[in-house]
């Protein structure tokens, strides 16, 4: 059947395979150009801003003041308000800064590298994943930062001609995270913010105040849709594909070097660098999940973001997932093998020791709930069970960090200087009130820019494939 036969009337307008590529596209009956503009403009450019998103910003609002009332106690009183004592110098800080992180990758990979592969499933859920990449960055760059004790003076790492001469010490992991996570943020929300700029010109164009036609106009750069511009524009998200394609890699990899560059058992294993990437992305879709799955059901996006996307996320999640679990066994088999009494010991502790429930709550959460259930598709696309696997997922990889951080820094070499960690109501406070300040940025993405491209849903639509080398060649 030719695509001009596909009308909305026709039963196969819902479900329609592309000739060119025979990928199996799901769009809502009568869904046209028109109706995918509508639908994604309303819920920002709309007067009236729904009660409920009014109720949440309150919510989780007042859960970020959590977080500006520990950090101001912080700063007034020093980092000995957490639980961090000898020989737990790490704590929750690492902790949250190692999770948040991870919960960033899959907004990089869903925007990067299913775009050079050419994934059309991506374009529903990459608008608000990548924005969820840079709050998720943006809960994790301050926690390197206030836990080394003196904030004020960040700026010595980095290299900036000084009249002391005082300069980095590029041999410190800290130092590599600063520009890891700082290369992470730019290519980030640069990719993020082109990506947007087609929809922004739309926005312009529906506006009804001035005030919104001048903001959108300005951040827009111009664009009216030419050939050119839509040329440039394909091009240039390309190239930062391109560019951000290695950063689901390295960026992990380099957050790993901070345990894997000590000698410290448990954390001396060259396993870490893949584990910790694979368990990034683990979880980075998990949250993409559980932000996916009450947007669609609030704002009525159940024929943009479809069953066949959380299907998709539950099959990713399921082969990161054995990754993470060959990660696990891994560090089973190589404290074994090794023949080094530290290193096994080490392990027996973290699983019978006496914080041992962490181990177990991991393995269950990370492990035996999703690795059983993701492989039958009937529960895949069950979106009330996927909801649950993505809190689930997300709460096991909080927990893998707390084991690899606390289980195996309080018990260690010598039996004089264990201790045992139990974290105080001020980490508790700094936590939650960045899952506060988190959420509340993302709804203010979620009212004020659009949160799915509407560029790209259209050329999922039958007929409206236009490949860039014609579109070139025609001129502007």
């Amino acid at each position: 059947m030719a695509t001009s036969d596909l009308k909305p009337n026709n039963p196969e307008y819902a479900k329609w395979v592309d000739p060119a590529t025979g990928e199996f596209r799901v769009l809502e009956p009568g869904q046209t150009f028109k109706s995918v503009t509508n639908k994604i403009t309303r819920i920002v450019l709309t007067p009236h801003t729904p009660l409920g998103w009014f109720a949440m910003f309150g919510i989780f609002g007042a859960i970020a003041m959590l977080l500006l009332t520990a950090v101001t106690w912080l700063f007034l009183k020093g980092v000995g308000i957490w639980a961090i004592t000898q020989p737990v110098a790490w704590g929750f800080a690492i902790i949250n800064f190692v999770w948040w992180i991870g919960i960033g990758h899959a907004g990089t990979l869903i925007s990067a590298i299913l775009l050079l592969f050419k994934q059309g499933w991506r374009n529903s859920i990459n608008r608000f994943a990548e924005a969820m990449t840079i709050f998720a960055v943006v809960c994790a760059g301050m926690f390197p930062l206030i836990h080394v004790g003196r904030p004020w003076l960040g700026y010595w790492l980095f290299p900036y001609p000084s009249t002391m001469t005082v300069w980095p010490q590029f041999r410190s992991p800290l130092l590599w995270d600063v520009f890891a996570v700082s290369t992470y943020a730019t290519i980030s929300v640069v990719f993020w913010y082109i990506g947007m700029v087609p929809d922004f010109g739309t926005m312009r164009d529906r506006a009804k105040t001035r005030f919104a036609q001048y903001v959108y106009g300005i951040i827009s750069l111009g664009w009216r849709g030419s050939i050119r511009h839509w040329v440039r524009y394909e091009t240039a998200s390309l190239l930062l594909a391109g560019l951000a394609t290695p950063l689901v890699l390295s960026v992990h990899t380099v957050i790993s070097f901070d345990f894997a560059v000590a000698v410290l058992p448990g954390w001396h294993t060259t396993i870490f660098p893949p584990y910790f990437v694979a368990g990034a992305i683990y979880s980075g879709f998990a949250m993409v999940l559980t932000l996916a799955i009450p947007l669609r059901k609030f704002y009525g996006l159940e024929g943009l973001v479809t069953e066949r996307h959380i299907d998709n996320m539950g099959k990713v999640m399921l082969a990161t997932g054995f990754i993470v679990a060959y990660g696990y066994g891994m560090e089973a088999f190589m404290a074994w093998y090794s023949a080094s009494h530290w290193e096994w010991f080490m392990f027996w502790n973290r699983v019978f020791g006496p914080m041992g429930w962490s181990y177990a709550l991991l393995i269950l959460f990370n492990l035996l709930i999703p690795l059983t259930t993701l492989w039958s598709r009937k529960l895949r696309t069950n979106i009330s069970f996927m909801f649950f696997i993505s809190i689930v997922v997300n709460t096991g990889m909080w927990f893998e960090r707390f084991v690899i951080v606390v289980t195996s820094l309080y018990r260690d070499f010598l039996p004089s200087s264990w201790g045992t960690y139990r974290a105080t109501k001020w980490d508790y406070m700094t936590y939650i009130g960045t899952l506060g300040l988190f959420t509340t940025l993302f709804l203010l993405f979620v009212r004020f820019l659009p949160m799915i491209p509407m560029n790209e849903i259209k050329m999922m639509l039958p007929g409206a494939k236009i490949k860039p080398k014609v579109a070139a060649e025609s001129g502007d």
